[in-house]
């Protein structure tokens, strides 16, 4: 099939360095930065499938027009069929993605589910749609792939989805509290051990729900080599017209092709940090000058600088810590970082001075660069180059510390593995924090979350998922 295309960003290696080692990270200005504008890409093709064996959704039509208007309007083109025939070898080759809109029962025979399995293992890319989850029930390739199967669902009415991960391009553009009318499936087993589930229905806003309070209804998953996205809603011709459903849609045809990155491994088991209010706040405080200015939809973003914003309220010692960032300038030259293994202090020196820093800049050199540990360690630039979203996208990282390992996750993809030896600092307890650099470098974060993990040494740290 045709290798999915990534924006990648070009990073300048001989950029002049600013400023010491055991400085904060400085903006340089004087590079020639991130290639935002990247080469020329070959265009996505995405097939819309819409056969039904058995219940068939009057929406059908209008969802084929709304992908082909969001292929239209982004840079994707679209082919819609229900012939089952499409499903070979030579013809899926054409393909980036295949989304199976509101098809049910059997529709594709064996050879076409062998074509189909093939195609999934060498990169291919899925969306299910509604009643995708009510199709081929003895197939369990394809049960795994959508992630669950349909049960049962109530008549349809309004309820609150909520919003889990707000770094996914299929739901960065929703509010926490995502309130739509839909038919709100039911789903014979729970995905959330095996897939990452990005919106979740809240049983108590409508009547109907059968999960006992844990509801997933929209997930995507890196599934046998592919990637896969499903989303129970679409079963009303309004959905189609609605912008932020269309928006939510677009979101998973992006990252299923690789237009868009996504950390889509299982989470489970975190506590929030800062989940985007006012309270939330109260356990962090500001060191140095500057400061983050809190919007409505929960975002914080850099003002000023140069100082930090670090949680006061404990600190850890082996831990996975995830949150959601992105940088303003379309040059990628916005100044920050993440700080761990710091001590208590509101001196925003001592955490560049006892513990590290990792980059959010992308337009200095590889080891002060995204991904990297400031000043002492690249991330791996073709890894992270393939991982990392432009500028006005989010970004998720994972940082794992586990003794004096640690680890960097860009969207998913391990793009560092660094080491403590330094006998003045040590990672195995310390706070974190996050940078403001100056008035020119706007960074957003939201969704600040941590999971304390069993304590190990760097040498006996096991692998985890995503290793």
């Amino acid at each position: 099939m045709r290798a999915s295309k990534r924006l990648a960003t070009a990073v300048v290696g001989a950029a002049l360095l600013i400023g010491c080692v055991s400085g904060p990270a400085v903006s340089q200005g004087s590079g020639t930065g991130a290639d935002t504008g990247a080469a020329a890409r070959a265009e996505s093709r995405v097939l819309v499938f819409s056969k039904t064996g058995g219940f068939r959704h009057d929406s059908i039509p209008d969802g084929i027009a709304a992908v082909k208007e969001l292929g239209a309007a982004h840079g994707f083109a679209v082919d819609a069929t229900e012939d089952a025939g499409a499903f070979t070898a030579r013809n899926l080759d054409r393909y980036d993605a295949v989304v199976f809109l509101s098809t049910t029962g059997d529709v594709l025979n064996e050879a076409q589910q062998g074509a189909f399995e093939r195609y999934i293992r060498r990169g291919g890319g899925y969306v299910g749609v509604h009643a995708a989850a009510d199709t081929e029930y003895d197939w369990a390739f394809y049960g795994g792939l959508a992630g669950a199967y349909f049960q049962s669902h109530p008549a349809i009415q309004p309820a609150t989805v909520d919003v889990e991960d707000r770094g996914h391009p299929a739901t960065s553009g929703l509010e926490r509290a995502w309130n739509r009318t839909d038919e709100w499936y039911n789903y014979r087993s729970n995905p959330r051990e095996r897939a990452h589930v990005l919106a979740s229905l809240d049983e108590s806003s409508y009547t109907g729900g059968t999960m006992n309070g844990d509801h997933p209804i929209a997930w995507c998953q890196e599934y046998q080599g592919g990637r896969a996205f499903y989303t129970g809603g679409g079963h009303t011709k309004e959905s189609y017209a609605e912008p932020a459903f269309r928006q939510h849609l677009l979101g998973g045809i992006r990252w299923v092709t690789g237009e868009a990155q996504a950390d889509c491994r299982p989470e489970n088991g975190y506590q929030s940090l800062f989940d985007g209010t006012t309270e939330s706040l109260s356990a962090w405080r500001q060191a140095g000058p500057g400061s983050f200015e809190l919007s409505d939809d929960g975002t914080l973003t850099s003002s000023g600088g140069l100082g930090m914003l670090w949680y006061a309220d404990s600190g850890f010692g082996s831990y996975s810590l995830k949150l959601d960032w992105k940088m303003a300038s379309a040059s990628g030259d916005d100044n920050s970082g993440v700080f761990v293994g710091f001590p208590a202090s509101d001196d925003p020196w001592s955490a560049v001075n006892n513990g590290y820093e990792i980059q959010i800049d992308a337009t200095d050199v590889p080891e002060r660069t995204t991904g990297s540990v400031y000043s002492f360690q690249s991330a791996d630039i073709k890894k992270r180059d393939r991982a990392l979203n432009p500028p006005g996208e989010w970004n998720t990282y994972e940082i794992r510390v586990e003794g004096e390992r640690l680890r960097i996750w860009l969207n998913g993809v391990k793009i560092n593995d660094f080491t403590n030896t330094d006998p003045v600092r040590s990672l195995r307890d310390g706070h974190i924090g996050i940078q403001n650099h100056g008035a020119e470098d706007r960074v957003s974060f939201r969704d600040i979350r941590i999971k304390e993990l069993p304590a190990r040494t760097a040498a006996s740290a096991a692998p985890s998922p995503g290793d």
